[in-house]
């Protein structure tokens, strides 16, 4: 076999993602509280940046000596130096009512203040500290008594009494092993505590999720009525007490990035861009970039980069603009009706639908609906809601399963509790106001929406 070197010219055609690109696609993903964020991070890096004013009013004058005059110093300044990237000197914090807001106590912070004020005792503190430390957020010990009593050198006597302790701290139920022990200690705290609670925590609590009220109410030898005045009792517990004092890092902030609003009989869309400053580009550093003689030539390089990222991201962001706008359009001509009259109006809808009408992509339409929220008479939506699938009906349109679901909660609520509808009953119903759908999917609708089966919702 004979190996050669040989010298082609192939001409290909290749998409590559450029590092503007991977800017754009990040703009268009972001939310209004995310770009606002992002755009401040970039005034504070990029020199070419700068947020544009207010025009002055009448008789303020001009400022154009001014801006000759900081000309002349920008100038002198290049040619004194090298220019490089230094970070800017952090600002002194705001002084704001936000900042002066009490932090609420962790978990871990709240046991431990009740238990210095229960107990002075050593053993006590130290034991407490240590349990306490392995109580997981949702109030529950991640740590067996011996394993505590073996790696404090102390009896299990005391790792008990010191547990016993906790347990009687707020919130009620925390300390608790498992989810029996949790509900047990909240009934005993309000005194509500009796033997068939105590007995239908511990032994039947799969089947009173489950709704099989007679099968425990036969192995109890009590009335299903008094099965299920418990079970109501238990459902008002709280099953995990330390989400109560769950970090506020946790706290989610939504801010409509678009607003609907009809006047005058017509549906207007707005796209919330009022969060963060109108960016433009540096007069003083546009003009230094074109005396490249002036300065060095890092200098040239650091700037000419400067300015490039400045003017893709003015781009970047007008075009998250205009692109937010169209979907959000094109999503209010299609679901005025559910603007107008509610849920049961909801018309199917996918992304190709709205990339075939707006002429874009399926996957920008994707980006362009992530994370965002729209405010509209009918309250505040997720873009990706207006989305969904649809039930063919006996007309010509299809049903939206957003709005089937909405009428099978309506069905459920107004039925009798005492004989609560089957799956059956309820596909006949919706048969009967035209629309075609199966037991089965009912059924699949049903459990989406957490609604019981109709055996676990019937009162006796």
């Amino acid at each position: 076999m004979r190996l050669t070197q040989d010298i082609s010219i192939e001409q290909q055609q290749k998409l590559l993602m450029t590092p503007e690109l991977r800017q754009a696609i990040a703009i268009l993903q972001m939310s209004t509280l995310e770009l606002s964020e992002h755009v401040q991070k970039e005034l504070e890096e990029n020199p070419f940046l700068e947020v544009r004013e207010e025009q002055p009013e009448e008789g303020e004058g001009d400022n154009d000596d001014d801006s000759d005059n900081k000309m002349e110093e920008w100038e002198e300044y290049f040619n004194d130096r090298d220019i490089g990237y230094t970070p800017r000197e952090k600002k002194e914090e705001e002084k704001s009512f936000e900042n002066f807001v009490a932090r609420r106590p962790s978990l871990y912070e709240h046991l431990e203040f009740q238990l210095h004020i229960a107990s002075n005792k050593e053993d006590d503190l130290a034991i407490g500290t240590y349990l306490i430390g392995s109580i997981d957020s949702n109030g529950y010990l991640c740590v067996g008594l011996d394993e505590v009593a073996n790696k404090l050198n102390v009896s299990r006597e005391k790792v008990d009494r010191a547990l016993e302790l906790i347990q009687s701290f707020h919130p009620h139920g925390v300390g608790a092993r498992n989810l029996a022990e949790c509900l047990l200690l909240q009934l005993r705290y309000y005194g509500k505590e009796s033997q068939i609670a105590r007995d239908i925590i511990s032994d039947h609590l799969g089947d009173l999720g489950r709704g099989r009220l007679n099968k425990i109410a036969q192995a109890l030898a009590v009335s299903v009525q008094e099965v299920q005045d418990i079970g109501d009792l238990i459902r008002t517990l709280d099953p995990r007490p330390g989400l109560q004092y769950s970090s506020s890092d946790e706290t989610k902030y939504v801010l409509p990035d678009v607003f609907v609003e009809k006047v005058e009989g017509e549906y207007i869309v707005v796209v919330n861009d009022f969060n963060f400053p109108r960016l433009i580009i540096n007069r003083a550093y546009e003009s230094i970039l074109r005396q490249p003689d002036s300065f060095s030539q890092d200098a040239k390089k650091y700037l000419e980069e400067k300015m490039g990222s400045a003017i893709w991201l003015i781009r970047s962001i007008e075009q998250r603009r205009m692109t937010l706008y169209k979907v959000a359009r094109c999503i209010v001509d299609i679901q005025s009706e559910f603007l107008d009259r509610g849920v049961e109006y909801l018309k199917p809808l996918n992304l190709k639908q709205v990339a075939d009408i707006i002429e874009v992509h399926e996957s920008t339409v994707s980006r362009a609906t992530t994370n965002k929220y729209i405010q509209t008479p009918q309250g505040l939506f997720e873009l990706k809601y207006f989305f969904s699938t649809g039930v063919q009906s006996y007309g010509t349109e299809k049903v939206s399963s957003k709005s089937i679901k909405y009428m099978l909660e309506e069905i459920i609520a107004a039925e009798d509790p005492t004989k609560p509808l089957s799956d059956d009953a309820i596909t006949k119903v919706l048969n009967n106001k035209g629309i075609r759908i199966s037991r089965r999917t009912v059924a699949k609708y049903r459990q989406e929406l957490g609604i019981l089966s109709t055996m676990a919702r019937r009162r006796y």
